[in-house]
């Protein structure tokens, strides 16, 4: 089974061990990781590079979807403004923010959003189903042609399950008036098997403004063949509504004028929708293999904070909504073509990448109460990529191979604002070369030399903008 067969397949997992003290050591259930274990010799083409099991997912755990994300090594997963919000991601030191630099992809679905009403990568997990989830493919680091906008830490993809092992029906309650509802399987309809799960869940946390967090997710999927040749169809539906507790002043607390769980603006928070179509197609046919995707997605976001209170607007508060509603079209083609250059092993893939983004609009307005008073700016944006992209690996020797790789992103920006100054087109390239020198195995162990360029995109706001839309009436 050639590498790239073996990595989709996935493989055995090493256990980690936990002891809760020195002197009672303790073995929990083990956390499969897969990154570097004797099986995996010649799998894999970085050392930070690996892939995470549905056991391994489902012996961690979860209190929010976004934290599937850290079964990879070095990740932290945070929460603020509301469990209805975007995580915050962490990575070997990199603040991430909300996704501006590491990649997610979910059923062959990019997340993050570019030209974001909140922030540019923005990365919203919510809508996962952790128990649909097969398998978490993982790299650390821009090595890697297939990986382009918002990867310059890593990426991982996520893939859900084509059959599920049983079906499943929990009831779930806890503190806080948490609760949660599921239902999961995969009955056979035809010659391959229709996955579904339908989630409610609910919790107002211990804020003494509840959170009153409602969020309704469904998942519908048909799936047939084989990881090698097969395809299928996925349909996603998701909506949450939430009131959130942000930072409050030490001297209001110190004041006893809120408790320490109190709030000094009961009315942030927000609500987010989004509803997907998306299907992956693979065939494999003698020393030539070829995937394709495609997906639509359809979300919307309100989002309502207040950071300064009274300090701007001592009469109505400094609360402000950032909104945005967005319809995302794309999809991806490769082939690989398995040959031989004189007697060294060598495989070619010739992939691209399409995107484009519609904003209609993306805003921002100053609000009281989550009741608008005036608007900052309000934009319809458009933003289309395309990416094409190469890689090439050859095996010099039973000991040595090289990975090889190039990628080229060019953008497109339509900004139509609502102050005219600030409307606009521009457009922008970048290439990001990829180079990977791997060696060994000598005594079960590898060495990697992995080095490559990464970016994040702009904010297409950003390329036309000649004004600054808070101090423009000051001006």
């Amino acid at each position: 089974m050639n590498r790239l067969a073996r990595r989709l397949a996935g493989a055995t997992l090493s256990a980690v061990a936990f002891s809760a003290h020195a002197d009672e050591p303790v073995t929990l259930p083990k956390v499969e990781v897969i990154s570097r274990s004797e099986n995996e010799i010649g799998v894999w083409d970085s050392a930070s590079q690996g892939a995470v099991t549905r056991e391994g997912i489902e012996n961690r755990p979860l209190e929010r979807p976004g934290e599937v994300l850290e079964a990879v090594p070095g990740m932290a997963v945070t929460q603020h403004s509301g469990d209805g919000k975007a995580n915050q991601y962490f990575l070997r030191g990199y603040n991430l923010d909300h996704g501006t630099d590491f990649a997610t992809w979910v059923a062959g679905m990019p997340v993050n959003m570019p030209t974001h009403a909140h922030g540019q990568g923005y990365t919203d997990l919510n809508f996962l189903i952790p128990e649909l989830i097969s398998r978490v493919l993982y790299n650390k680091g821009p090595y890697f042609a297939q990986d382009g906008d918002f990867a310059s830490v890593g990426s991982a993809r996520i893939q859900y399950v084509d059959r599920l092992p049983a079906n499943i029906a929990t009831l779930t309650g806890g503190s806080w008036s948490y609760a949660r509802v599921l239902a999961a399987g995969s009955p056979e309809l035809g010659p391959g098997n229709l996955v579904y799960g339908f989630e409610y869940q609910h919790s107002n946390g211990p804020w003494e403004n509840p959170a009153h967090f409602n969020k309704y997710n469904g998942v519908l999927r048909y799936a047939q063949g084989t990881p090698a040749n097969g395809f299928n169809v996925t349909a996603m539906a998701y909506g949450a509504h939430w009131n959130a507790t942000d930072q409050i002043a030490q001297r209001a607390v110190d004041s006893g004028l809120v408790g320490l769980f109190g709030t000094l603006d009961p009315t942030d928070g927000g609500n987010s929708s989004r509803y997907s179509l998306s299907g992956e197609w693979r065939q494999s046919d003698g020393n030539v293999s070829r995937t394709a995707s495609a997906y639509l997605i359809k979300s919307r976001l309100n989002l309502y904070s207040n950071f300064t209170y009274f300090l701007d607007n001592p009469v109505n508060g400094d609360q402000f909504l950032q909104s945005e509603s967005r319809v995302v079209l794309g999809g991806e083609v490769s082939q690989t073509w398995f040959t031989h250059w004189g007697e060294r092993h060598m495989w070619n893939t010739l992939g691209l990448q399409l995107r484009g983004d519609k904003l209609r609009p993306v805003a921002l307005y100053s609000t009281e109460a989550r009741t608008r008073l005036s608007t900052t700016r309000e934009d319809r944006v458009n933003v289309a990529n395309v990416s094409p992209y190469f890689s090439n690996t050859i095996e010099w020797t039973s000991w040595f191979r090289t990975i090889a790789g190039l990628r080229a992103d060019f953008f497109w920006f339509d900004v139509d604002s609502n102050i005219p100054e600030n409307s606009g087109k521009n457009n922008g390239s970048i290439w990001s070369p990829k180079l990977s020198l791997i060696f060994g195995p000598w005594r079960e162990t590898e060495y990697f030399i992995n080095w490559g360029q990464g970016f994040h995109s702009n904010d297409a706001r950003g390329t036309t903008i000649t004004v600054d839309p808070k101090t423009r009436d000051l001006v």
